[in-house]
Parts: structure tokens; C-alpha cells; sequence
């Protein structure tokens, strides 16, 4: 069936877009604000953490901006995208200092990205999942 999500095929604007999109939202989450955050991810977020907490759009900006999530450096290495009509399938190794909730630590963990190109045109995150890689 070809319809306006067959034509958003894996183009290299699409990609270089989605690839866009996915900085911005790592830059915002080291220095949140609700705008930034908010026109990053999409109403219906499901943000899924490696210990299990899986957040909604209000309850992963609300963390970020009272601190109970809080980036100190945050760093995104081997990156996939792969765009799929009004989708993109993004894969990355995220590695970070924080200071949540006051307390000192470190990260590493993997990380899947479902991100949507919206109605408005713009890419959001929809759907995230972390997991913790094997020791």
C-alpha cells in the first residue's frame, strides 16, 4: 500500500534529520528545559530505563528538571539509524556521568530509539528502551 509513509522512505535527509534530532535531544538532557524536552519527544513517550522504570513524556522531563535525573556528560557512540517510512530505528552505546538525585555515578548502557515524524513534520522520540550490556 503506498500512502505518505511509503514516501518517507530511508533517504539521506531523513536519516541525517532523525540523526539531528537525536543530538538535540542528548544536548537537552544535559541542560533540560521543558521546551527543548518537550519538542523532542513525543505526548505518547514510553521510556523504558535498564532497571526496569518505565517513564511518560510528563514523568521523564519532570526527572530531568528536578534533578532526580541528572546528566552530568553524556556521550553517544556507535550510532545506527535506519529510517523505515514516518520511523527510524536508532541504536546507540550511551555512556554518562550524573548526579541524580545529588548522588555521584556513572553509566553505560545500550539503548533503542523508536523515534515518529509527527504530523507537524517533525521527528520525536516515541518509544525507548535502555539495557544494561554484559559484564
Amino acid at each position: 500500500m503506498a500512502g505518505p509513509a511509503m514516501a518517507a522512505a530511508d533517504t539521506p535527509a531523513a536519516t541525517l534529520a532523525v540523526t539531528a534530532a537525536a543530538e538535540r535531544l542528548r544536548v537537552a538532557m544535559i541542560d533540560p528545559t521543558p521546551a527543548a524536552l518537550g519538542a523532542l519527544v513525543a505526548d505518547d513517550l514510553s521510556y523504558g530505563h535498564s532497571g526496569g522504570k518505565v517513564d511518560t513524556k510528563a514523568s521523564f522531563i519532570a526527572d530531568l528538571m528536578d534533578g532526580k535525573s541528572d546528566f552530568v556528560t553524556l556521550v553517544i557512540t556507535d550510532q545506527t539509524v535506519k529510517v523505515v517510512g514516518d520511523t527510524a530505528v536508532v541504536r546507540h552505546t550511551l555512556t554518562a556521568d550524573t548526579n541524580d538525585a545529588g548522588k555521584p555515578g556513572k553509566v553505560a548502557i545500550k539503548v533503542l530509539g523508536v523515534w515518529q515524524r509527527q504530523a507537524d513534520g517533525a521527528w520525536r522520540l516515541l518509544a525507548r528502551q535502555a539495557v544494561r550490556p554484559p559484564v
